[in-house]
């Protein structure tokens, strides 16, 4: 190469061979990153900003250069019925969705399989003044639990209403809705979605991030209010000081290790074709899971990482409230034990079905999908 480039006299001609030697190195690089790429495949998954959520964001953040299957990608919805429509798209692998909106969705459609969970418990009651007003509510927070007082409290305040007291969950097919069916059933307080219909008490499909608006403008009016939703929401009107929490659902649908809530889905095809790269994808959503729960005993600059990954993903969540709801004493949402939970799933959808949030059962062996049927 030295005495070809020695032996090149005309100026315009070295400059034409630079030239070719840059262009050379180019279609190397393209080339080994071209092949490199190949190596991975892309796993497109979708989440909502909550808590429920958080395992995917740290295995976004720490273990995504780390794969050597996946290329690991993350989309946000502002919406369980976009999520929804979307997962139904070609452009998404796989989604974190609540448990009954998912066997809804299985219903549907049965093109995607059941593949592990994202965390356990991790809902609470959140309610106005004028709630909190006729209840006696614990100082701490660990201390709060669900009451005959409060069922019956928000029973009277909505008979003292032209309509029916409206709570605010996340999507009428939800673990929260089932959660809070539980609740107020026990107390022959009656549950309804249709509005046509006389019941005292109206659950209403609010996305979760405007779920503290409807607490501050039933509040403004001097209406009584209150939300069921993920964490940290119920955690940010309590900081935000304009709400309380009055619960948490793993004190109302108990289960060991704590109850299903949100879990994984994989699309048929993504399983088919991209069988090691969900898998891998799963396992660091796992892996980040448990890092999640050591932050959480640990505290001090492990907790601060987890806190600065949310934040640089969902800056709504602020920090107090993620620090409370994280809060290992509270225990309010956990991350252990993320493996399918089949008998967990079945309690979950006896009361959907009671409720009417389901129209029929599913068959769980056939939504469920262990890791050794893969192939």
């Amino acid at each position: 190469m030295y005495r070809a480039l020695n032996s090149v006299k005309s100026p315009h001609s070295l400059y034409a061979l630079k030239i070719m030697l840059s262009l050379l190195l180019c279609w190397q690089l393209s080339y080994s990153t071209s092949a490199y790429s190949q190596q991975k495949q892309p796993i497109v998954a979708l989440y909502i900003p909550l808590a429920d959520h958080y395992a995917a964001l740290v295995a976004y953040e720490k273990y995504r250069e780390q794969m050597k299957f996946a290329d690991f990608q993350i989309k946000q919805m502002q919406s369980w019925d976009l999520l929804r429509a979307y997962f139904y798209s070609e452009q998404a692998d796989m989604a974190f969705v609540m448990s009954p909106l998912a066997m809804d969705m299985f219903l549907e459609r049965a093109n995607f399989r059941w593949i592990g969970l994202m965390h356990r418990d991790g809902n609470a009651l959140a309610i106005n003044d004028a709630v909190a007003r006729k209840v006696r509510l614990a100082t701490k927070r660990q201390q709060r639990k669900p009451t005959a007082e409060l069922a019956l409290a928000l029973k009277e305040l909505s008979h003292h209403q032209i309509r029916p007291l409206e709570i605010a969950v996340p999507h009428i097919k939800s673990t929260h809705s089932v959660v809070l069916y539980k609740f107020l059933s026990q107390y022959n307080v009656s549950v309804g979605f249709d509005v046509h219909k006389n019941v005292d008490i109206r659950l209403v499909g609010i996305a979760p991030p405007k779920a503290p608006l409807h607490i501050k403008a039933q509040s403004n009016r001097g209406i009584a209010a209150a939300f069921q939703q993920s964490l940290p929401w119920a955690d940010v009107v309590e900081t935000g000081g304009f709400g309380h929490v009055a619960w948490y659902s793993k004190d109302v649908l108990q289960w060991p290790k704590g109850h299903v809530e949100c879990i994984t889905l994989a699309k048929d095809a993504s399983i088919l074709h991209k069988k090691d790269a969900v898998l891998e994808v799963k396992h660091f959503i796992q892996q980040a899971g448990a890092d999640i729960e050591l932050a959480k005993t640990e505290g001090g600059a492990a907790l601060e990482q987890i806190v600065q990954i949310i934040q640089k993903h969902i800056p709504a969540h602020n920090r107090a409230a993620v620090v409370a709801s994280l809060s290992p004493q509270l225990n309010a949402i956990n991350y252990h034990d993320l493996e399918l939970d089949k008998a967990g799933l079945e309690l979950v959808m006896k009361y959907a079905v009671r409720a009417g949030i389901l129209s029929q059962p599913i068959d769980i062996e056939e939504f469920a999908l262990e890791e050794g049927e893969y192939e």
